[in-house]
């Protein structure tokens, strides 16, 4: 008798686990890889149009 319930308590408790399985972590991961993707093409954004940006802040403080 104790080693039905033993064999059904394992059952149980494998099915559970694979029923609950938890996968925030992943969502997590997939999330920081976006964060890093946008903060590089902001930054290379930044990079690239610094130049000009400078130059009109220049212009309107030329113009004041």
């Amino acid at each position: 008798m104790s080693r039905l319930f033993s064999f059904v308590h394992a059952s149980l408790t494998d099915a559970n686990a694979a029923l609950s399985r938890d996968e925030t972590a992943q969502t997590m991961a997939e999330y920081g890889v976006v964060l890093a993707l946008v903060t590089l093409a902001v930054l290379g954004s930044m990079m690239l149009l610094s130049g000009r940006v400078n130059g009109a802040f220049n212009s309107v403080a030329g113009l004041l």
